[in-house]
């Protein structure tokens, strides 16, 4: 194996979306994505005791993540329809309940190792703008349950 010495790009982050069910899933790619961010933190909580001899000690308890990605919303020839991805994305938004939980991954669209899948609940943000603007929504994903990493599906 060679040692790395090329920086990866932040425009490495593959968006994909399940259009389908989890008995027969149906990943789409997330189209038009501009900005790509996601984070799993930790909780951490103090459990130190006398036995640590001053040193203190923390046990981590639970653990969220979210993913934050931009995109410019696309929509057909004739502007009759959107992007069916962006769509499913938005009528979660409003949903309640299992309707309103969003089945995605992510992974290196280079093939790279990294890749996680998770269930995560979708704030939807039109970023407006002026009238040389693109049209952009953010949509922020509050993690529900576990985030899985996977084998990436692309990898080669």
């Amino acid at each position: 194996m060679s040692t790395p010495t090329e920086t990866a790009l932040a425009r490495r982050w593959r968006l994909e979306i399940n259009m389908g069910t989890v008995a027969v899933p149906d990943w789409q790619l997330c189209p038009a994505v501009t900005e790509f961010q996601w984070t799993a933190e930790p909780n951490h909580e103090d459990s130190t005791s006398y036995d640590s001899d001053g040193w203190k000690e923390n046990t981590k308890t639970a653990q969220e993540w979210e993913v934050e990605a931009t995109f410019n919303r696309k929509a057909t020839p004739d502007s009759t329809a959107y992007s069916p991805v962006h769509e499913k994305i938005r009528t979660a938004w409003l949903a309640y309940g299992e309707d309103h939980k969003v089945h995605l991954r992510w992974m290196d669209r280079n093939g790279l190792p990294e890749a996680y899948e998770g269930y995560g609940l979708p704030n939807w943000e039109p970023q407006g703008g002026e009238y040389t603007d693109l049209d952009q929504v953010q949509v922020t994903f509050t993690g529900t349950g576990a985030l899985t990493p996977i084998t990436n599906p692309i990898a080669p």
